[in-house]
């Protein structure tokens, strides 16, 4: 038997179907809601309020708060401290990923249940009990705030999801593929396979790699026609629900390991690449993270893939590479600190660290794809 596993499997109540969001006066009735936070963005929320009638017109007394744009510590307490306030005891988030983990961890300062309504299906973040921290200015903090809370209800409306910007959807599709390619060498030990949850994990994580394979490209299509479809559904859900559920039901085995701190290492240490989308980066993460697993044939076979979406291939192409050496030291060492990379069952330090990342932009300046 491995360590105990904390198992988050997800928010108590989900719903994705069109008219989803007439639940939510049943749902805060349930929960007993009376004075309620709703924390939205800008443009997003411009377009999220035609579907909210059921919201915007329910008797509860409802405060409107427009968020910064960031998840950082010095949000996450100005919202808790505004819950405080106001006597809030029920808070929905109604944006992006950087929306909902803001709303996670302001509820969990402010001991409050919330729900979360996404307007984008680009990352995890509306599933999972956790939130990835950035500074007020937009550059990551490098790291995460985990908690044991998860969302009282997690609502999606197909006709909001599509008519979100298309790039954002495209970098989901790279979010989602990672959760295959970073828990495959941990999760193919012998240790886990008699182990239900972890497993469960494995077999969440290959459907998130074989349907956005087999379907994204049409429902990238759909999506440019902005017309709903099963594939646009399907992949949307994957991307949201399916991907949340590898790390709810794998924990740390299940959740990130090089893909991920590479990103939050480039993000913490290069300015320039503020510009590339969360999932973007992480595609780039993938191909490193394949590097240090020395293998370069699955990296030839998602090339083709990267192209048809373009999505970044290296730090090259990202327009970061070559770099000074004391900034690819801090790159490579914050990689280093990440507890999960450690968890790969092969020997990591600074050098093989190193090598990967130099050897990743070598191997793809030969093949001219850079």
């Amino acid at each position: 038997m491995i360590e105990a596993i904390n198992v988050k499997v997800g928010p108590q109540f989900y719903r994705y179907s069109e008219g989803a969001f007439d639940l939510i006066p049943e749902l805060l009735n349930e929960f007993q809601a009376q004075r309620i936070m709703v924390v939205h963005g800008t443009v997003s929320w411009q377009k999220a309020q035609p579907y909210l009638s059921s919201l915007l017109n329910h008797e509860a007394v409802v405060h409107y708060e427009q968020y910064s744009g960031e998840c950082s510590y010095n949000e996450g307490n100005r919202i808790a401290t505004l819950v405080a306030e106001k006597d809030i005891d029920f808070v929905i988030g109604v944006g992006g990923g950087k929306l909902a983990d803001l709303v996670l961890y302001a509820a969990h300062l402010a001991n409050v249940q919330f729900g979360v309504i996404p307007t984008l299906a680009s990352n995890c973040a509306a599933w999972t009990p956790l939130s990835v921290m950035y500074k007020d200015n937009g550059m990551a903090e490098g790291k995460s705030e985990h908690v044991k809370r998860q969302a009282a209800f997690l609502l999606m409306e197909p006709r909001l999801l599509i008519d979100a910007p298309i790039e954002y959807f495209i970098a989901g599709v790279a979010d989602t593929m990672a959760k295959w390619y970073e828990s495959d060498m941990i999760l193919e030990q012998e240790e886990f396979s008699k182990e239900s949850f972890p497993m469960m994990a494995r077999h969440a994580a290959r459907m998130c790699k074989e349907v956005i394979l087999e379907e994204s490209t049409k429902a990238i299509e759909d999506m440019k026609n902005g017309q709903v479809t099963p594939e646009f559904i399907h992949v949307s859900e994957i991307i949201v629900a399916v991907a949340g559920l590898v790390g709810g039901l794998g924990d740390k085995f299940a959740r990130n390991t090089a893909a991920h701190a590479l990103h939050d290492a480039i993000s913490a240490y290069l300015p320039e690449v503020h510009k590339f989308l969360h999932g973007e980066k992480v595609a780039y993460g993938i191909f490193y993270q394949l590097a240090l697993e020395g293998k370069w044939s699955v990296i030839d076979d998602l090339i083709p893939f990267y192209q048809q979406l373009n999505l970044p291939m290296s730090l090259t192409q990202m327009g970061v590479y070559p770099m000074l050496e004391a900034t690819l030291s801090d790159i490579i060492g914050l990689v280093h600190s990440k507890q999960k990379v450690h968890l790969l069952p092969m020997e990591i330090n600074e050098d093989i660290l190193t090598k990967a990342l130099i050897d990743l932009e070598s191997y793809l300046d030969n093949k001219e794809v850079i």
